[in-house]
């Protein structure tokens, strides 16, 4: 089904996954061992280059594939066939010559890793997307006043700058994270029916070189058929930036609601409308992400379960890879696809953030009006006096501010002027525009270096 498609995929990532993407991926991996076998002198350019023409998804018949899969076990085995009949056309004595040294699984794991490579590019455009965007969003709103929610409720006075800042800092890690991928999980797979390339005798360490080269693929010290530690490893690399994608969303959905209204998506024709309620806006590219993410965590335990495999070639683990590990790529890349296309378009409302830290009628700077007695009473003392001026306050409908005036104990150690300052939020924001600074400066480096690079 692909009506859904719009809303939980990727435009740059989902023409990867296609049935035709996955076979072209594989006939790659053929193309590529005949061409490093003919470098080694293994077999002659000529039938190399047989092969190498033949190895086109649109010569293959895909229907046919789906119907013999399952009995096969796997892809491969049906996709060779094709492939060495179509060879066989042409040159029978270069059809002898495909797949030669290789097993099914070289061919499925190194084309998952080639379709792999290509999507995590594409998600990294997104990540760097979405880094500009928040650097964007802190930089402008450094000093835009908010209430910090603890426990769904208000807490203190912060900046929507220090919130985004919060947002970016956790962001910046996955570009690294995305690029370990690249340089250290997804690398060729070559090792013949054990791993030990015993098809080619003394040659297998040469062709895996070449072959590598080929693909452009970093060669592993071992073939890994039986650890699948690095198929582990992009299925929890992924599912971390689907995490911070979530919160990411979480937190902006709650803002934009009607009590909360202090940010909405954009809107437009046919946008987060309700059929039957016409003043609705509702936050749907908040939903598509939260959606898309929400389905990613089991998703991840099922590769992580599946990693125990049973000695050279697992029974069963490796299989459920197949759909599991694409489908965690895709509904990531979706969730970033919308978060990227959102941030940037994003209505901040700071007048309604600056209402809402009124809310309480002062009582979110108790902690400061504390604090602020402590120096001369002790901080228990200070507390209660506090805690007890906040209860009558909440039971009187009073501003929290009125009824410590009408304190004595606080007029003898705070000045009128002393307490005004203690109730003006951009004086309790401690050390938040250093952090906002640090981790802003942290943004403006890696956009250096990824310039550099």
């Amino acid at each position: 089904m692909q009506l859904l498609d719009g809303f939980f995929r990727s435009p740059a990532v989902e023409p990867l996954f296609t049935d035709a993407a996955a076979v072209q991926s594989i006939l790659d991996f053929e193309a590529a061992l005949a061409r490093a076998q003919a470098r080694a002198g293994i077999i002659s350019e000529h039938f190399a280059s047989i092969i190498s023409v033949s190895c086109r998804a649109s010569l293959m018949d895909l229907p046919a594939l789906a119907q013999a899969m399952p009995s096969a076990g796997n892809l491969a085995i049906p996709l060779l066939k094709q492939l060495t009949a179509i060879v066989a056309r042409t040159s029978p004595e270069a059809a002898r010559h495909v797949h030669y040294g290789a097993t099914s699984q070289d061919a499925l794991d190194t084309g998952l890793v080639l379709q792999l490579r290509s999507a995590t590019q594409a998600v990294l455009t997104d990540v760097e997307n979405l880094i500009t965007a928040l650097a964007e969003l802190t930089a402008v709103h450094r000093k835009t006043l908010m209430v910090a929610r603890t426990w769904l409720q208000h807490a203190l006075p912060t900046t929507f700058g220090f919130v985004t800042a919060g947002w970016l800092d956790a962001t910046l890690p996955h570009r690294e994270r995305l690029n370990a991928l690249l340089e250290r999980a997804l690398v060729l797979q070559f090792g013949g029916a054990v791993g030990t390339l015993a098809a080619l005798r003394d040659r297998g360490a040469q062709v895996a070189a070449l072959l590598s080269e080929e693909l452009a693929l970093k060669q592993p010290r071992i073939p890994w058929h039986a650890q699948r530690e690095r198929i582990a490893e992009t299925a929890t690399t992924y599912g971390l930036l689907s995490t911070t994608l979530a919160k990411i969303a979480r937190d902006l959905s709650l803002q934009m609601q009607t009590e909360v209204a202090e940010i909405t998506e954009p809107g437009g024709p046919g946008r987060g409308g309700s059929s039957t309620m016409p003043h609705k806006q509702n936050p749907v590219a908040c939903a598509a992400i939260l959606a898309s993410a929400s389905r990613v965590p089991p998703l991840v335990s099922a590769i992580l379960s599946g990693a125990t495999g049973e000695y050279q070639r697992s029974l069963g683990a490796w299989q459920s890879e197949w759909e599991t590990l694409p489908e965690i790529v895709r509904l990531t890349a979706g969730a970033s696809h919308h978060l990227a296309v959102l941030l940037p378009r994003l209505h901040v409302h700071r007048e309604k953030m600056r209402a809402n830290l009124e809310l309480t009628h002062g009582l979110i700077f108790a902690e400061a009006i504390t604090l602020a007695l402590s120096e001369k009473l002790n901080r228990a003392s200070a507390h209660k006096l506090v805690e007890a001026a906040c209860r009558r306050a909440q039971s009187e409908n009073r501003p929290l501010r009125e009824v410590l005036s009408a304190e004595a104990e606080v007029a003898a150690i705070l000045s009128p002027e002393s307490l005004a300052q203690l109730f003006e939020p951009a004086n309790y924001l401690g050390s938040a525009d250093i952090f906002v600074s640090a981790v802003l400066a942290a943004a403006d480096s890696h956009v250096k270096s990824t310039a550099r690079g």
